[in-house]
């Protein structure tokens, strides 16, 4: 076994859920931390072969590795290294932390109680008022260790939401020139769109109300370009494909009247900003996305990820209460609306809620590039996350 003794270390555990979603946030938080803060960060990952999609040049067969100033390490059980607790210890969305890990931190609590670790479970981003008051609690575990819940979130009172500190002002300047969309969808393969025309990621979980947003582009009277990877969103749009989803190829491109369908490469995180940023629309999914999307400052559809008795519902309403505050009523409506059709698969309610709200007007675009230095609420997730640490 190898040892990786480092003084004042964080190690963040994380399990991959949904290929993307948990990792993504949790890698942005690993390297924000380690970048910003100049704190040594291990990241435990059980799944690298998804996190590889995000990180092209990991290694999924490799036990330990670092990238952007940070340690990860393939998360198996037992552990493939031993593992020397450091300063904080992160659960990534309620992951459970390995036993030799938890016998660990029961051995120090006995010995050494001062030795122990800040014990921290990081929860799912959500705008529910509830939060403010969970937000920091700590909880007694059954051994008389403690664990904190730290609730990200979109008030004062609660964890911030995932941010870098330079992120607004880098993508002010790429959206300044037209030039730098232009030659990254052509870095992409992504051939025939002109700067003129509307285009639309797409990064959703499976929805009929895809294909009636398609159906109303494909008809419409200005191209749209509809930029989309090869996955879930796909198997809700077979019948506009000519081959099965496994023999697309990236670059692809699908003509049906004035919608082009593009079959988009998997980026690294980086390059999915910069997508986001370069289009005109961005429909997303989970959490990491749908962050970037608001930080892209462009309108944006969130396909929420489905939870039982559909409280995945009421976590968006509380977010589209929040995200409408300073929205014009109307125009509010409908964005609102258009969102929940969309993740209940209501085909014609998509339809009318598109054709109504127009999402290129001026008033939605001003909208969305004041809502991000409202959101960040003076400090991001990470600051706020390293200062909470500090004070307990």
């Amino acid at each position: 076994m190898i040892n990786m003794p480092r003084a004042n270390h964080w190690d963040i555990f994380c399990t991959v859920v949904d290929n993307y979603g948990d990792i993504g946030v949790t890698w942005r938080l690993a390297k924000q931390i380690a970048n910003e803060y100049s704190i040594p960060v291990n990241l435990w990952v059980d799944d690298l072969a998804s996190f590889s999609h995000i990180l092209p040049a990991l290694n999924p067969f490799k036990k330990v590795q670092s990238f952007s100033g940070v340690n990860i390490i393939h998360w198996a059980e037992p552990l493939l290294i031993g593992f020397i607790a450091g300063d904080v210890i992160v659960e990534a969305f309620a992951c459970e932390l390995p036993e030799q890990v938890k016998n660990q931190l029961l051995h120090l609590h006995q010995t050494d109680p001062k030795s122990v670790p800040i014990w921290l479970n990081l929860e799912y981003l959500s705008a529910e008022d509830w939060v403010e008051g969970c937000h920091g609690l700590p909880s007694l575990q059954a051994n008389g260790l403690k664990k904190y819940f730290y609730f990200p979130g979109f008030t004062a009172k609660t964890g911030g939401l995932i941010c870098e500190q330079n992120l607004f002002a880098q993508r002010d300047a790429w959206q300044a020139d037209t030039a730098n969309k232009l030659q990254l969808f052509n870095e992409l393969n992504l051939k025939g769109i002109k700067a003129e025309d509307t285009v639309i990621s797409i990064f959703s979980y499976e929805t009929q109300a895809l294909a009636t947003l398609c159906e109303l582009w494909q008809q419409g009277a200005k191209k749209v370009h509809a930029l989309i990877p090869k996955g879930r969103s796909l198997h809700s749009l077979t019948h506009l494909l000519p081959c099965e989803i496994e023999a697309l190829v990236p670059g692809q491109k699908i003509v049906h009247g004035n919608l082009t369908l593009h079959i988009l490469p998997m980026t690294n995180q980086q390059s999915f900003d910069r997508l986001l940023w370069s289009c005109d629309i961005n429909i997303v999914r989970g959490e990491d996305s749908f962050m970037r999307a608001q930080w892209a400052a462009k309108p944006f559809i969130w396909h929420i990820y489905p939870q039982e008795d559909d409280y995945h519902l009421v976590k968006l309403e509380a977010f589209l209460k929040i995200y409408c505050d300073n929205l014009a009523p109307e125009i509010a409506e409908n964005w609102s609306k258009l969102n929940l059709a969309f993740n209940q698969a209501q085909q014609s309610a998509v339809d009318l809620h598109w054709q109504n709200l127009n999402p290129v007007s001026l008033p939605l675009l001003q909208h969305a590039k004041q809502w991000p230095i409202n959101a960040i609420n003076d400090a991001d997730l990470a600051t706020r996350l390293v200062q909470f640490v500090k004070n307990s």
